[in-house]
């Protein structure tokens, strides 16, 4: 009797590739930063921060949140972390500028502006560490998260002491923080699929110099 042949095992199906969150984060990062920076230097002449409650909570609050569950699937557990603690930051940011939940008004006019350079402190120091522990990703990461920690300085100082100029250097420092989250999103989004050598960012990676 002949034997049949059994049929040939279908081909194992394409790898699955998944998107890179970690641009989307740090454009939402940069965003955030440029509006509060802006609004901190009285661009324009515009001196209420309540605009900077849009892009805190509509943008970089759900953004960075997403984009931190997303890095954690993917196994980045260094970017989940930063991007979703972040995210809650943002969130509360915006916060405190909402009149429905009444955080300033439940201050006296002198304890409000320390009560926000208590807030801002405490987001200082958990930037600090996380600038420490990025110290084998990327230059602009690296760079970015340095200038938040100084531009977050400034600006708790500012608010316990009233004094102006760190509450402008702080402002001046946020957009120098924008720059650095601004290069590290689009040298991962301006890709070889989306556009041309002569635009794309080189990452500067630091694990190979480290």
């Amino acid at each position: 009797m002949p034997v049949s042949s059994s049929p040939p095992p279908p081909p194992p199906p394409p790898p699955h590739r998944y998107g890179n969150p970690t641009p989307l984060g740090m454009l939402a990062y940069g965003t955030v930063f440029l509006c509060s920076s802006l609004l901190t230097l009285q661009t324009a002449g515009v001196k209420q921060a309540n605009l900077v409650l849009v892009f805190a909570m509509f943008y970089g609050g759900i953004s960075q949140t997403l984009v931190g569950m997303w890095e954690m699937f993917l196994g980045n557990t260094f970017a989940a972390t930063v991007f979703a603690t972040y995210g809650g930051f943002n969130f509360t940011f915006g916060a405190l500028y909402l009149p429905e939940l009444g955080l300033a008004s439940a201050y006296s006019a002198e304890e409000f502006p320390r009560a926000v350079g208590i807030f801002l402190a405490i987001w200082d120091f958990i930037t600090f560490l996380f600038c420490i522990g990025s110290l084998k990703t990327t230059a602009p990461t690296v760079f970015t998260l340095g200038s938040t920690v100084c531009a977050l300085t400034c600006l708790s100082a500012a608010s316990f002491t009233g004094n102006s100029h760190l509450n402008t250097a702080g402002g001046a420092l946020g957009l120098v923080a924008t720059a650095g989250a601004y290069y590290a999103a689009f040298s991962g989004f301006w890709s070889q699929e989306s556009t041309l050598k002569i635009i794309r960012l080189p990452p500067i990676v630091l694990a190979d110099q480290v």
